[in-house]
């Protein structure tokens, strides 16, 4: 089941990951050409400082979700509450260190338990109900934001407290401690998925789960772990945003997360039809999205462009990845070499 998409890649020359990192550098050449002091890195208290690093920074939390995101697509499955989540999630970090003044370590753990419960409810939902993911996580993307605010009674909840602010704004190794958070996460994601039968049950559901079932792949376990494993990532990044502003904005916290998520993980060369997943791929396309973001931020685009010029060049990625675009390409070239 997992060598269909193996003679894919072939096909298309062999490096699935060769349009994301065309892309990526030539956003970067761009930028190195056109924005002042763009390649520039400077170290201040121990601390790397400079664009590079303030797209790795502000991009942790999209690689977060797309790390999630990958393993749920390649279920056939798609997660929109992420976003919600982290509104949530945040809001339970915030309540606990104003309303209760809880240690951090407990902050941490109960915030990505409620993470987990979330990630639980939606996978319950998919595996057991049998509800379309879409409609099953559309649900507490609608609900989320509105139980992140019943925690934080609709207010923005403000604190200080040096080891949840240390989660954005530490350093380890002169990189943000977020970069390194979402190394560790995707170095154990990888282990994971690749040392052990998990990864192969996974692709293997979403390639053909009727007959993954009968080789006797527990698929419902399968689907609330990914959901659930999904959740989880989402609460980290929600810690990452409730440490970045030190405090909980239920309305704003997360907003369009899940969209970034999935164009990450689709820029990345994981099918939104399931099967095979890449997770450097998804990490790559995390990182095409901010620096796209960047990009505009620094040029002199008006802030409405915003939204459609970075669609266009997700637009432009995603097609240039596609079979029927590529297969156009040989022809084009094959007609040029005997012309």
């Amino acid at each position: 089941m997992s060598r269909q998409p193996e003679t894919k890649q072939k096909q298309r020359g062999g490096i699935p990951l060769f349009w994301p990192l065309a892309a990526l550098a030539l956003l970067l050449l761009y930028n190195a050409v056109f924005t002042q002091d763009f390649l520039t890195l400077t170290i201040r208290n121990g601390q790397l400082y400079g664009s590079l690093v303030d797209i790795l920074n502000r991009g942790a939390p999209i690689m977060l979700v797309a790390i999630g995101m990958t393993l749920v697509i390649s279920t056939r499955g798609v997660d929109l509450s992420v976003g919600a989540v982290i509104a949530i999630s945040g809001a339970i970090a915030a309540w606990l260190i104003v309303a209760h003044d809880t240690p951090p370590a407990l902050v941490i753990l109960l915030t990505l338990l409620g993470a987990a419960l979330c990630g639980i409810w939606n996978g319950a939902l998919v595996a057991f109900l049998d509800i379309q993911p879409i409609v099953a996580t559309l649900i507490l993307m609608v609900a989320g934001r509105g139980i992140a605010q019943l925690i934080t009674q609709g207010q923005i909840l403000t604190f200080r407290d040096p080891v949840i602010n240390f989660i954005a704004g530490g350093s380890l190794f002169y990189l943000p401690f977020s970069v390194t958070i979402v190394v560790v996460t995707l170095a154990l994601t990888a282990v994971l998925m690749r040392w052990t039968a998990l990864g192969l049950f996974i692709e293997s559901v979403g390639a053909n789960e009727p007959a993954a079932r009968l080789a006797g792949v527990n698929t419902t376990f399968v689907k609330v772990f990914v959901y659930t494993f999904c959740g989880i990532c989402a609460g980290i990044a929600g810690l990452i945003a409730v440490s970045n502003i030190s405090g909980a904005d239920s309305n704003n916290a997360g907003l369009n997360a899940e969209l970034d998520g999935i164009l990450a993980t689709v820029i990345g060369g994981t099918s939104l039809n399931g099967g095979r997943f890449f997770l450097v791929g998804s990490i790559v396309g995390a990182l095409i999205i901010q620096t796209l973001t960047t990009t505009i931020l620094s040029s002199d685009v008006p802030p409405h462009y915003t939204l459609v010029v970075k669609s266009v060049v997700v637009l432009a990625v995603c097609l240039l990845q596609s079979d029927a675009m590529q297969a156009s390409i040989r022809r084009l070239a094959t007609k040029g070499g005997a012309a």
